[in-house]
């Protein structure tokens, strides 16, 4: 951390710049999660969200750190670009977050690739060793099993097996987190 912090520490201003990359495909609630991020808590807010087009950058101001968040719009007509363009997206990059929608299931396959497409891209920047890799599992609400009872503990250890079993063949630390944005933004870590 400390020579992460050299690295990216603007000497003028005293601030550390830090950047996190938002990746995954459209509806997996990537925006609502920057909303959260910033603060946003009016559920309404919330109904009314837009699908990203390209990509959505904010900053945060937090503690002594400036963090730039960029929202990789997931649809289609965007997902082939982010790949293209991967090395100028992930310059300067201290964290990877890939969203899945853990209740859309028969996405499932189709985000395992595009997470897939993004792990071997990062695989292959050397200057990434100490990226921070995030992977959420999303909409994992209070009331899943009730309202999305095909969506069990077998097809959620399933799901985080295949993501294991494609990251594992890098050499990043990882973390897979249950997330959910129906009571303020909260993670819970479930390795």
């Amino acid at each position: 951390m400390v020579k992460r912090r050299e690295k990216y520490k603007n000497m003028s201003k005293g601030i550390t710049k830090r950047k996190i990359l938002f990746v995954g495909l459209d509806n997996v609630g990537k925006t609502s999660i920057v909303y959260s991020l910033l603060g946003i808590k009016n559920l309404p807010h919330f109904l009314n969200v837009s699908p990203t087009k390209g990509i959505h950058r904010e900053n945060i101001q937090a503690l002594d750190s400036t963090v730039g968040i960029w929202d990789l719009g997931g649809q289609e007509a965007y997902r082939e670009e982010h790949l293209i363009d991967f090395k100028a997206n992930i310059e300067g990059c201290n964290k990877f977050i890939y969203v899945f929608d853990v209740q859309d299931i028969k996405r499932y396959g189709l985000a395992l690739s595009y997470f897939e497409q993004f792990i071997n891209l990062l695989r292959e920047e050397p200057k990434l060793t100490d990226l921070e890799i995030s992977i959420f599992l999303h909409k994992f609400d209070p009331d899943l099993k009730t309202t999305h009872s095909e969506v069990n503990n077998d097809v959620i250890n399933q799901l985080k097996e295949n993501i294991k079993e494609i990251i594992n063949k890098t050499n990043f630390f990882y973390q897979i987190f249950n997330t959910t944005i129906y009571a303020f933004f909260e993670k819970t870590i479930t390795d």
